[in-house]
C-alpha cells in the first residue's frame, strides 16, 4: 500500500533516507515538499556539486536515469538523483523502460537515493510497475486535499509553526482560497512573517495580511443566505462584482452547490444528534447550528429547486443560454432565486 506524504516527510526530518522514492498523484504540493527536502538535507552543501544531479522527465530516458543511479558517490558516502516531472519520462510506460526501473528498484545500489517525482497523474495499479514499486521501493501517494479536511489541515499546518487559529478564520481561508495548497501554504507563510512569536490567528489577521474581506466572502455569503439575510447577502454579492478577480463565480457556485447538498443530508439525518451530524456533513460541530437554521428557512422542496437554480447558474457561467450576462448579473440572478 502506498505511503502518505507525512509519513514520509516525518520520516525524513527523523534523518531516515531510502534507496528508492517515487511520489505520484494529483497533488504536487506534496510532491515538491518531499523532492525539495531531499534535495537540500540528504547531502551536506559541500557534496551536492559532485553528487546531486537533478534531471527532467522529458529529457532523461531510463537508460540515462539508470546510468546515474548506479553511479558510485565522489568522496561521499551517498549520492542523490532526482528525476522531476517523471511523468514525462518518454519510456517509463514502454516495457524496456519499466523493466530497467523493476530490475533496479529489486536490488537499488545502497549508496543512491533516487527520486522520481510524478505530479499529475498515478500509475496503472494492475501494472507490475507498481506493484514492484509498492513492494520493493517507496511508493508515496499525494492526493488532493478533500475541501472538507482543508479546515484540520490549516489548523495542523499552523500547529506545526506554533501557531493556532479561531474556528471563523480557519473557515474563511479554506473557503476563500480553497484547496490549492500552493496557494494557500504561500499565503499563509506571508501572514506569517508579521509575527514575531506565535499568536491565535482571527479574521482581522486575515484581511490585513492576506486581503480577505472578514465581512465580505464566501463563508460569510453562505451563512448569510442560511440565515436569510438578504440586505447581507445582497451587499456581499455587490462586494464581489466589484472585485471579480477576486471573487470568480464558478468557485462559488460550487461552494453554493455543497452547502445546499448537505442541507438535503440535514433533512436526510433528522434523527442523527450534532456530533453525528457534523461527522455526516464533514463539518466542524460549530457550524451545526447554521445548518439547522438553514433548513428551517428552505423547505426540502425549495433546497431541490436550489440545487437546479444552481446547475443553471453553472452553465450560463459556461456560456450555455446565458443571454449575453456577464459573472454577476448570474450571481445576482441565483442569490434572488435562492432567497425568494
Amino acid at each position: 500500500m502506498p505511503s502518505t506524504p507525512e509519513t514520509i516527510l516525518k520520516e525524513l526530518r527523523s534523518g531516515k533516507f531510502s534507496p528508492v522514492y517515487f511520489i505520484q498523484g494529483e497533488e504536487p504540493y506534496f510532491i515538491d515538499q518531499i523532492t525539495d527536502y531531499i534535495e537540500n538535507h540528504a547531502l551536506s552543501a559541500a557534496d551536492r556539486g559532485f553528487n546531486q544531479m537533478v534531471m527532467y522527465g522529458k529529457d532523461a530516458p531510463m537508460t540515462s536515469i539508470m546510468a546515474n543511479a548506479k553511479r558510485f558517490p565522489m568522496m561521499a558516502d551517498r549520492q542523490v538523483v532526482i528525476v522531476k516531472e517523471a511523468q514525462n519520462i518518454p519510456d517509463l510506460g514502454k516495457e524496456a523502460g519499466y523493466d530497467q526501473l523493476i530490475s533496479y528498484v529489486k536490488n537499488p545500489l545502497p549508496s543512491t537515493i533516487l527520486v522520481f517525482a510524478h505530479k499529475y497523474k498515478t500509475l496503472d495499479g494492475r501494472k507490475a510497475l507498481y506493484k514492484e514499486l509498492d513492494k520493493h521501493a517507496l511508493l508515496i501517494k499525494s492526493d488532493k486535499v478533500p475541501e472538507y479536511k482543508l479546515s484540520p489541515y490549516i489548523e495542523g499546518y499552523l500547529k506545526e509553526k506554533g501557531f493556532t487559529i479561531d474556528t471563523k478564520a480557519c473557515q474563511v481561508l479554506a473557503e476563500s482560497i480553497g484547496n490549492n495548497l500552493e496557494v494557500l501554504t504561500n499565503e499563509v507563510d506571508k501572514m506569517l512573517i508579521n509575527f514575531s512569536e506565535p499568536i491565535k490567528i482571527n479574521t482581522d489577521h486575515i484581511q490585513k495580511f492576506i486581503g480577505i474581506s472578514k465581512e465580505y466572502n464566501t463563508f460569510e455569503l453562505t451563512k448569510a443566505l442560511s440565515y436569510k439575510d438578504v440586505l447581507k447577502a445582497n451587499t456581499i454579492i455587490r462586494y464581489f462584482s466589484q472585485n471579480p478577480k477576486s471573487n470568480p463565480l464558478i468557485p462559488i457556485i460550487s461552494l453554493l452547490f455543497t452547502h445546499f447538498n448537505r442541507l438535503l443530508l440535514v433533512y436526510g439525518n433528522k434523527q442523527a444528534s450534532e456530533r453525528e451530524l457534523a461527522g455526516i456533513l464533514k463539518v466542524n460541530p460549530y457550524f451545526i447550528k447554521e445548518y439547522n437554521i438553514a433548513t428551517k428557512n428552505y423547505p426540502l422542496g425549495k433546497i431541490i429547486d436550489i440545487i437546479g437554480y444552481l446547475r443553471e447558474a453553472d452553465l450560463r457561467s459556461k456560456g450555455v443560454d446565458n443571454n449575453s450576462m456577464d459573472e454577476s448579473q448570474i450571481l445576482k440572478e441565483l442569490v434572488f432565486k435562492i432567497l425568494h
